[in-house]
């Protein structure tokens, strides 16, 4: 009996040492060495200051900058911690809606997605990430579409050339990776900082 508790223990301090400490060193390592910026969160910065991650949507409401597409994402009521509130692009609550296509909330918030689009994009179709949230509640990306019809307000609100919003956006789609895997897509936090470069007419 204390032989096999000691071999017990020996193999669980083994396995503590090899895969709770050895292998996340290496790991590590190995990824701030060959890739450290994705490592350390894709982190961008404006003027010396942090300003967001590539990887996680910011919630613009300007009208100088392009937005991203809703976000589910929540946090506790400041009121009744037992209750949440809206809170887009909150990356300590990544989450989807889970609502229904019958949810009258979600009805609701696509009714008032769709006035908002349509005074910012004008009449006709709808890009469907325009109105829908991502999984995560987090996407940093929208179609080349959707991007292009925010176009002409965005160079309106900076006194752009249209042509020259539109020439960014296309200069900022992402293509497929080897041509294959993946969708086009436009990161709206990077669009937007090469549009302050870009500065006004």
């Amino acid at each position: 009996m204390l032989q096999q508790l000691r071999s017990a223990l020996v193999l669980l301090l083994l396995l503590t040492l090899l895969t709770g400490i050895a292998y996340p060193l290496a790991v590590t390592g190995v990824a701030q060495t060959g890739l450290p910026a994705q490592a350390n969160g894709s982190l961008l910065q404006k003027d010396g200051a942090l300003t967001g991650s590539r990887l996680v949507g910011q919630n613009f409401t300007s009208d100088r900058y392009f937005h991203g597409r809703p976000s589910a994402t929540s946090a506790p009521d400041p009121a009744d911690a037992t209750k949440t509130v809206d809170a887009p692009y909150n990356a300590a609550n990544s989450s989807g809606a889970n609502l229904g296509p019958t949810s009258q909330k979600l009805i609701d918030r696509v009714k008032a997605d769709a006035e908002a689009w349509k005074k910012t994009a004008g009449a006709g179709p709808i890009p469907g990430d325009a109105l829908t949230t991502s999984a995560s509640g987090l996407d940093p990306h929208v179609s080349p579409q959707t991007a292009l019809a925010q176009s002409a307000s965005v160079a309106k609100a900076r006194n752009l050339a249209p042509e020259r919003v539109r020439a960014l956006v296309e200069q900022m789609t992402e293509r497929p990776a080897l041509g294959l895997f993946g969708e086009p897509r436009v990161n709206v936090l990077l669009l937007n900082l090469a549009l302050d470069r870009l500065g006004t007419g």
